[in-house]
């Protein structure tokens, strides 16, 4: 639906207008909506065959007869005028002489025949379609010679078996269309409202005082979009990079909720890559809005939105209408539930566990809460998914109303963006899934079609052993068979309460998998890391990821850590001059690092072993450099931040300590699901250990900014470059033409050093704070590595030597 506010118009397609609605929609989304759907599209084509036979009878097609006829019209309501198209499936002769019958067909799950009041109070949206292209057709203007006598029927097909039954439309129905432009237009006004709210939003600045380096910022910000390349109405994208503890979040949400005041965007979505990045955007939020103008203004309209597993409050986690009571019959029961609150009264909590307790009261799925809510917020807050990945989307981008060209998209911790949609595309089938699924589907007798195409799939899944990529022979014959699964998953009727949420997800993983091998835009391998398993993996998604963003009227990707802005351009799909850059400096960040290189070591994978013991060393000098800088300064703790390319790495130079019979206490990360039980066990080890071993390019590297101004000292084992594998031999292998060095710098140097300044940048993040910095290997003085460090790390000493690291180490006289 796109609507106009200003002119009080909007256009949206017939089904849209006959299955909106304020609460749950029971045409229902994601894996089973798809499948409906798809069910649907099998048996139009199935009765437009049959309804042509019938109506041939042996001699020429009847001319009278029509499918899928295009409707257009304009309908008004209380001032708006509301432009609605769609096609009919059928238009057929009769019943009248001269007459026309309209005639839509619809797929159920449910036995048929049923009772026509049942079918009434089950698919209320279908009977509204209906109506709504005969309500077109009576208001289009009357042709010469008269109108022809109108009726109208919905065709039900039961999925399964074929059977149809035949329900005539009554003027009740016709009734139904003027209920539902009531809502309309109700949600229309809304909206009204909310964008005069929005064009005397008053907020504060979301610092007290500004840090050097922020003076300039705003003005910098929409200079910056201003001077974008892109001319209207393509869009304005910018690439911003400010060092950690710079005040990104603050200052572009001060910039964005400008820009929504100024008009020039309607909506604000902010995207993270963890859970844990939305936590300080709220905080941020809260602390402008609170109290800015007094109690009259208006707050900022936002909704942080969880994933739907979190939401879920029935005992087993299968969104299947039919199978949870949550959500059968969720549209009828939400009206009187009272849970219109959660986006009528802003000042109500909107956390998961309120949402939770609403939902379980009002017995209806919290994640219908927030669907609902949506709409009517300003600013939605949210992981990358919901915007890029195929599964997801759908959440954000089938909301009422929603208008990716008059929104300003701002995508936080960028420099993660393409590995993440890269692994939204991508899946994995294994023999273990396809037996189990094949063995349920064999148990509620299924069709032997669908079963015979599954046997055959766990069939070829068992003889696939380890492999870098599959041979031709063997791809083509995968490839037919996800097509005939997609095809047979899509039109063959399997009641999914009975095969449950693991096998489901098999079976409708198939036309994902069918979608995935037919989107040219995506590079792919597919592979076999172990027997029985295969991976169908995404390499790029860059052109995905270009096209997505252009579609945003406006769009910021932000990150410490960006740089070389051409590469990361080119990893989201963008070409010059579609973007422009800018870079925030932070005066009080120079000097903060005393680096120094180990050139004492090489840390690649087959050297390492040889150096353990020099690593062990080199941590017990840095810890006891610690101990002793925390001795005579009161802020920073006796601790050593080491960061290491990986758990096995850290747990080998762990024994390395052991063995050498070393006294430290060593705290290893553990695999931890949350932030907050993440920074609990950093709090604690802080105080409690000699060192922490931490693992670069995880949460505790990259997500927990506790170390600023308590770590003094710290060592990076290694530039962290990815593991070697299929994967990164064929992304290798499609950068061949830009020869080798570039090849290797843009799959391996590149992403390692990018973890390396991430984890660095969280030592310092507030003027005061100092930290020195170990470098462990000898690779760190590369020109090819040395390049990719932050500028604030690329002067660094030269360690020869013990003595050398133990005069470094000396604190100045």
């Amino acid at each position: 639906m796109v609507f106009s506010l200003e002119a009080k118009t909007a256009s949206l397609s017939v089904g849209e207008f006959a299955d909106f609605a304020i609460g749950p929609r029971e045409s229902g989304g994601g894996p089973a909506g798809l499948w409906r759907a798809q069910l649907g599209q099998h048996w139009h084509q199935e009765l437009r065959a049959r309804a042509e036979q019938a109506h041939a009878a042996g001699g020429p097609p009847d001319p009278r007869l029509q499918f899928e006829v295009a409707i257009e019209g304009r309908l008004t309501h209380r001032g708006w005028t509301i432009q609605l198209g769609g096609r009919i499936d059928q238009i057929l002769p009769g019943p009248a002489p001269h007459g026309r019958r309209l005639r839509e067909v619809k797929s159920v799950l449910r036995p048929l025949p049923a009772d026509e009041a049942e079918l009434r109070a089950d698919y209320p949206a279908y009977f509204r379609q209906l109506a709504a292209y005969l309500v077109l057709l009576r208001a289009s203007p009357e042709p010469a010679g008269g109108r022809a006598p109108l009726a109208a029927e919905l065709v039900f097909v039961e999925a399964g078996s074929g059977l149809v039954q035949a329900v005539a439309l009554t003027p009740f129905d016709e009734a139904l269309v003027h209920h539902q432009l009531e809502a309309l237009v109700a949600f229309l006004d809304q909206r009204l409202r909310a964008t005069a709210r929005r064009r005397h939003l008053r907020f504060r600045p979301p610092y007290a005082a500004l840090r050097p380096g922020q003076e300039h910022i705003q003005a910098n910000l929409a200079a910056a979009f201003a001077a974008s390349p892109a001319a209207e109405p393509a869009p304005r994208i910018l690439l911003l990079e400010a060092p950690t503890g710079y005040g990104k979040t603050g200052c572009v949400l001060e910039f964005a909720l400008g820009q929504m005041r100024a008009g020039r965007f309607g909506r604000l979505i902010w995207l993270t890559g963890k859970s844990t990045g939305q936590l300080p955007v709220m905080h941020t939020l809260r602390t402008m809005a609170a109290g800015a103008g007094g109690p009259a203004a208006p707050p900022v309209a936002t909704w942080q939105v969880r994933n739907k597993a979190e939401h879920c409050i029935n005992h087993t986690f299968h969104c299947v209408r039919d199978g949870c009571s949550f959500l059968r019959g969720a549209a009828e029961r939400w009206p009187a539930s009272g849970l219109a609150r959660f986006h009528l009264d802003e000042s109500l909590p909107r956390d998961l566990e309120a949402l939770q307790a609403a939902g379980r009261e009002a017995h209806l799925c919290p994640y219908e809460i927030t669907r609902t809510a949506l709409a009517f917020n300003d600013v939605w807050l949210g992981d990358y998914n919901y915007v890029f990945a195929p599964a997801n989307r759908g959440l954000f981008f089938e909301q009422p109303g929603f208008d990716p060209a008059e929104t300003l998209l701002v995508i936080d911790e960028a420099h993660n963006l393409p590995a993440r949609v890269a692994g939204a595309h991508s899946h994995r089938a294994t023999a273990d899934e396809a037996h189990g699924l094949l063995a349920e589907l064999d148990h509620l007798r299924a069709p032997a079609p669908l079963l015979l195409a599954v046997e055959a799939w766990a069939r070829l899944l068992a003889t696939l052993g380890p492999a870098d990529a599959l041979d031709p022979a063997t791809e083509a014959e995968l490839r037919d068979l996800v097509a005939r699964l997609a095809d047979l998953a899509a039109t063959t009727a399997v009641d999914p309460v009975a095969l449950g949420p693991r096998h489901n997800e098999t079976l409708w993983r198939f036309g994902a998998l069918a979608d995935f091998l037919a989107d040219t835009r995506l590079r792919k391998l597919l592979w076999a890391a172990r027997a029985g398993e295969l991976e169908f993996t995404c390499l790029d998604a860059a052109p995905a990821i270009g096209e997505t963003l252009q579609a945003f009227g406006g769009a910021i990707l932000m990150s410490a850590t960006l740089q070389p802005y051409d590469l990361t351009a080119e990893a989201c799909g963008l070409a010059a001059p579609s973007y422009t850059t800018l870079a925030a400096g932070a005066p009080w960040r120079a000097g903060a690092y005393d680096v120094a290189v180990d050139l004492r070591v090489d840390t690649s994978y087959r050297q390492r072993g040889g150096h353990y013991g020099t690593t062990a060393g080199a941590v017990e000098q840095l810890a006891a450099a610690a101990t002793a800088a925390a001795a005579a300064n009161p802020g920073p703790v006796a601790c050593v931040a080491v960061f290491f390319p990986s758990y096995a790495y850290a747990e080998a130079v762990r024994r390395a300590l052991e063995n050498r019979g070393s006294v430290l206490r060593v705290a290893l990360q553990p695999r931890l699901p949350d932030l907050a039980t993440q920074a609990a066990w950093v709090e604690e080890n802080l105080l409690l250990a000699d060192a922490l071993f931490l693992v670069l390019g995880s949460s505790f590297a990259e997500g927990i900014d506790l170390l600023g101004g308590r770590v003094t000292h710290a060592m990076v084992v290694g530039p962290a470059l990815p593991e070697v594998n299929a994967v990164q031999q064929a992304r290798a292998d499609a950068l061949a033409g830009l020869g080798r060095e570039a090849a290797f710098r843009r799959i391996y140097q590149v992403p390692g050093l990018q973890k390396v300044n991430q984890a660095l940048g969280r030592l310092v993040r507030a003027p005061g704070h100092r930290a020195k910095v170990l470098l462990h290997c000898r690779r760190f003085a590369d020109p090819s590595y040395a390049a990719l460090l932050a500028a604030d790390y690329q002067q660094y000493a030269e360690i020869h030597s013990e003595a050398e690291l133990t005069e470094w180490l000396r604190p100045p006289a």
